[in-house]
């Protein structure tokens, strides 16, 4: 993207795989990808729609746990992103390149905080659906299967890491140059920051699924990964 500003009512979303990628500056032309990933155009963010009712994901996620986690959590980090760019360089910057432009600095630890928790709470909504779970698209499922040897081994690696992640965190399927990998992070890191290419995340916050779960982490992230888990969005944003 160049440096002018698209609108002052960016929603988090756009046709941009460059928003995908741990870059500081943004791409001229970004090849599109999925529709709904979040977006690096420049200005003031709002909150974007869920991709589905916030019933949708019952009984594997219930609305009680959405309404807070999307109602309260979510958008809380979007309010505060946009009191924290207000009147800064960084309202002019689109969100991926907040990201990058803050991490590992002491000064900007809250603005980095409510962009990256922001972009990723929005790369996770879209990192499940109802009806998901069941075999991966095509040109997926053969990366799967040549960089992990089968897609049951690609669940059993992003189980291990959501249920090994000590304390707030997230677990991620990226493509790291031309490899799939799982990766966790822990707080609001993103593989963003490495220079990876996230294709979908599992949110292992408390946030995500104590409502429903309580201390039984591994169940949520079970559930999530055989009924769930959007494996066309994953497609998508491949390279």
């Amino acid at each position: 993207m160049d440096s002018s500003k698209t609108s002052r009512r960016d929603v988090l979303f756009s046709a941009a795989a460059s928003a995908l990628i741990g870059v500081a500056a943004r791409a001229a032309s970004p090849a599109p990808v999925a529709a709904t990933a979040p977006a690096d155009a420049a200005g003031a963010f709002a909150l974007p729609p869920l991709p589905y009712a916030d019933n949708a994901l019952d009984p594997v996620i219930s609305a009680h746990t959405i309404g807070f986690h999307y109602g309260k959590h979510h958008k809380a980090y979007v309010d505060n992103l946009n009191k924290a760019v207000a009147g800064t360089p960084f309202a002019d910057m689109g969100l991926s390149q907040i990201i990058t432009s803050t991490y590992g600095k002491a000064d900007q630890t809250a603005l980095y905080n409510n962009a990256a928790q922001a972009w990723n709470h929005t790369f996770y909504w879209n990192s499940l659906r109802k009806g998901g779970g069941g075999e991966p698209p095509a040109a997926l499922r053969q990366k799967i299967e040549a960089d992990f040897g089968s897609v049951e081994n690609c669940k059993k690696e992003l189980a291990a890491a959501a249920a090994g992640q000590f304390g707030s965190g997230w677990a991620w399927l990226v493509q790291d140059g031309g490899k799939l990998l799982v990766t966790k992070t822990a707080n609001a890191d993103s593989p963003l920051i490495k220079g990876q290419r996230p294709l979908l995340t599992i949110d292992v916050w408390e946030h995500a699924y104590y409502l429903d779960y309580q201390n039984l982490r591994a169940s949520y992230v079970a559930a999530v990964l055989d009924k769930l888990i959007n494996w066309g969005f994953a497609a998508d944003n491949l390279g």
